[in-house]
């Protein structure tokens, strides 16, 4: 690893933020820039980049709710999906030989089959950066894409499995006592507090997982993902999931950078890359028409579907296993990595502007609906709400009790978890279900308005810059307030049109402030009364 390779990633990624795209485009094309210079993805260099898996799969575990994998609409398309995909494609790639087209004609349909089968996987980790990056993560359209990949994973898991030496050891087994540590963990991480001691806890625990599952020859990052999902729900869960975010997108800079480094491809390659690239959209429209079927609304699914629009490190993964096996050759392994790395480059702007396209062509694609909708798609009751808090967490709540001890029961919350919402019914608020960001969310909110105040106060600045243009585009006439991190943001929001914009991290300090002088004030009189007297 060197300072050129770093380097060259930050410029790469810094033009790439310039132009609007992704950080991950930056990435891959500086990995690419390198390989041409002869550098290689060095022991070190994948070590960084399978540890940053590693975290990915242990920290999406501890976000992940058991009842989100369990939907038909998540594990039926998967399954469905990967059927017909790996079929269609593997049929594709036998015409193309039939008609002796450059490498697909040294493809019988074993192997045809099995890279078809490698590219009917989506990426996980393209999927989390896009949904973290727009604050979609809890958003319906991102559980559900999480949900979907969870199951390909497992499949890409048994897949590699099937093409070890070994089978899993008898001794796997125990692993179904798994949760009776839950309790035990859960008291660790709860006594460990926060910083430094929280971060440690983390990485043993994620890489514990990994071991324990590799010591039987299981996949190990299928463990990371088990002992996440198994302190999911725990009260410390969420608190740990964000301390080791930090250290789990600097390591998948290096994910990126080695998908970059997998070799320096021929134009050969690259042609047979770009004719399998033109596959995506027949996966993307299958995702489509499966998550509608399923009765999810059209928005919904094409915002799942475009999240999924792409290949897959899993599949590069399972052709890596299929490789060492004999199954697959060298230069069928370079194309899957390039193919990977384009589907990368070319899904990352597409999903930049997803909300947008599916405004755009909203009409036509909600003639694909069913009629019947799932039930948390139901109509939605605002009353006589005059004051809409967006983003029930701390920083929501804290608004909402403000509000409504000053303005009485006119003000109403709104979340995109079902278990905020619940929560925050079950302690007396008026909270409903729902995503500003998601133009259906206002299309099911029944009449007549009366919002005078809107107030976003979820997570993720990309969420909030399209519920601005959600709220103005309907003309309410009301005003919004939003909030923001850093300086930059609040630009943004007022250049989008929000009317008060705050930073809470600097309006935290001045409220501090605030406190501490009136505290002070009330001390200096009270010892002032103190001395007349």
């Amino acid at each position: 690893m060197s300072l050129a390779l770093i380097l060259v990633a930050f410029v790469a990624a810094f033009f790439a933020g310039q132009i609007r795209l992704p950080p991950m485009v930056g990435f891959l094309a500086a990995g690419f820039i390198m390989v041409s210079f002869g550098v290689e993805a060095g022991d070190g260099i994948q070590q960084i980049a399978n540890l940053g898996i590693t975290l990915l799969l242990f920290t999406i575990g501890l976000k992940l709710d058991i009842r989100d994998l369990i939907r038909p609409e998540a594990f039926g398309v998967t399954l469905i999906h990967m059927g017909v995909t790996t079929v269609l494609f593997g049929l594709i790639m036998l015409a193309a030989g039939a008609i002796k087209l450059s490498l697909f004609a040294t493809l019988n349909w074993q192997t045809a089959l099995l890279l078809a089968f490698a590219l009917s996987f989506s990426s996980t980790v393209f999927a989390v950066t896009v949904l973290e990056g727009r604050g979609e993560m809890g958003a319906l359209h991102g559980r559900t894409a999480i949900a979907m990949l969870i199951f390909q994973d497992i499949a890409a898991v048994v897949f590699i499995a099937s093409t070890s030496e070994s089978l899993p050891s008898i001794w796997a087994l125990l692993l179904f006592g798994l949760p009776l540590l839950r309790p035990v963990i859960s008291s660790i991480l709860e006594k460990s507090g926060y910083g430094e001691l929280q971060v440690l806890l983390g990485f043993c625990l994620a890489l514990a997982g990994y071991e324990l599952f590799a010591a039987v020859n299981l996949k190990g990052d299928l463990g990371a993902l088990a002992v996440g999902l198994m302190l999911a729900g725990t009260p410390k869960a969420s608190d740990l999931a964000k301390s080791l975010l930090g250290f789990k997108e600097i390591f998948l800079v290096f994910f990126f950078l080695s998908i970059g480094l997998s070799g320096l491809p021929t134009v050969e390659a690259v042609l047979i890359a770009l004719a399998l690239i033109a596959l995506l959209p027949l996966k993307t429209g299958l995702y489509f028409l499966l998550l509608t079927r399923f009765h999810l609304r059209a928005r919904t699914s094409t915002l799942t579907s475009l999240t999924l629009s792409n290949y897959s490190e899993f599949g590069l993964i399972a052709g890596s296993a299929a490789f060492a096996s004999g199954w697959l050759s060298g230069e069928w392994l370079v194309i899957l990595a390039i193919t990977v790395a384009i589907s990368f480059t070319i899904s990352a702007p597409i999903n930049v502007h997803a909300h947008h396209l599916f405004d755009r062509y909203a009409g036509k694609l909600r003639k694909l609906e069913t009629i019947t909708v799932l039930p948390y798609d139901q109509p939605i009751e605002p009353g006589n709400a005059e004051i809409i808090v967006f983003g029930m967490g701390r920083l929501g709540t804290a608004a909402y009790q403000t509000l409504e001890a000053q303005y009485g029961k006119v003000v109403l919350g709104v979340d995109r978890s079902p278990d905020t919402v619940t929560r925050q019914v079950a302690q007396g608020r008026n909270v409903i279900h729902g995503d500003p960001s998601d133009i259906d969310f206002w299309e099911r909110t029944r009449g007549p308005y009366n919002i005078r105040v809107a107030v976003l106060a979820m997570p993720g600045h990309g969420a909030i810059l399209t519920a601005i243009d959600e709220i103005r585009s309907r003309d309410f006439g009301c005003s919004i307030a939003a909030v923001a991190s850093k300086h930059d943001q609040l630009i943004e929001l007022e250049e989008a049109g929000a009317s008060a914009s705050y930073n809470f991290y600097a309006e935290a300090g001045v409220g501090l402030a605030r406190h501490v002088i009136n505290t002070l004030e009330q001390n200096e009189a009270s010892a002032s009364k103190i001395r007349e007297s």
